[in-house]
């Protein structure tokens, strides 16, 4: 598809004027990724152009909360690239549990899978009640979602096969409940969680951490914007604590990576030096 100078300047009239009225920055997302998504969300918005749908859409919340839900990314299971949580169970997990209380954040959450499955990492790993997992994402939708816990029954086959593969040796049905044609997580799974709404471009860090897990999420990032969140987690990382990263977001080249150390480098798992 050729360039079309007019729509890149509707488009950057439209990201300009959700920033000032919502105060959500997309400016420094992947221009090709990014604009691909805002014409899917177009073409079911009911507007012809993007100028027209910026009209409504900074007078109309509602109009908001669906292109928020389109410019936003939610692909995501439970256990996903197991051998990454494999990883954190036998690298990772038998330092957090020498502390007497951890904290968590993981950044991106979407709809929860990875939450409820690093949770259930914890729990195995007899840390109940000695950890605060904070989970963040962009999308109240999602996060809405993402708190109750319930999913699809047809996906935890999948699920399950991950789990196994991710070294689970429990039943994974013993971790919801079957009704009707959805899951429910199990209650306990829930006690040390706090979902919130963060903005990776705009707000600042959550607090300080041992670990900070945010994988999958600035691939759709310009190089700045990723320096910035790498920047972020670093700085609310104790020394010792645990960065880990996607399958294609490393630290080679970014500017903390004299700062780090790769426990697992293929996995994107880095702890922080202390000196």
């Amino acid at each position: 598809m050729h360039a079309d100078p007019i729509e890149d300047v509707e488009v950057a009239l439209l990201l300009e004027g959700v920033r000032q009225v919502y105060g959500h920055d997309f400016r420094q997302y992947a221009p090709a990724s990014l604009k691909r998504r805002l014409r899917l969300w177009l073409a079911g918005s009911g507007c012809a152009t993007f100028s027209r749908a910026q009209e409504r859409l900074l007078r109309e919340p509602a109009l908001f909360a669906s292109l928020l839900q389109g410019i936003t990314v939610h692909v995501t299971d439970m256990f996903r690239d197991p051998p990454f949580f494999l990883a954190l169970r036998r690298q990772v997990l038998p330092f957090l549990r020498t502390y007497p209380f951890v904290k968590i954040w993981l950044a991106g959450c979407a709809s929860g899978e990875e939450v409820y499955a690093l949770a259930i990492l914890l729990h195995e790993a007899g840390m109940r009640g000695r950890y605060r997992l904070y989970a963040t994402d962009l999308s109240e939708q999602v996060l809405h979602q993402a708190r109750e816990g319930i999913y699809p029954l047809r996906q935890l086959q999948a699920f399950t096969r991950n789990y196994q593969h991710s070294g689970g040796t429990a039943q994974f049905a013993d971790y919801y409940t079957a009704r009707y044609d959805h899951a429910i997580v199990m209650s306990a799974l829930k006690e040390n969680l706090v979902f919130a709404q963060h903005n990776l471009v705009t707000d600042t860090d959550i607090g300080e951490m041992h670990m900070v897990i945010c994988r999958n999420v600035m691939i759709y990032f310009q190089a700045a914007l990723k320096e910035r969140c790498l920047a972020l987690f670093d700085g609310c990382l104790q020394p010792g604590g645990f960065l880990c990263l996607g399958m294609k977001e490393g630290l080679d080249g970014r500017a903390i990576a004299p700062r780090y150390d790769a426990l697992a480098p293929r996995l994107r798992i880095y702890r922080k030096r202390y000196v």
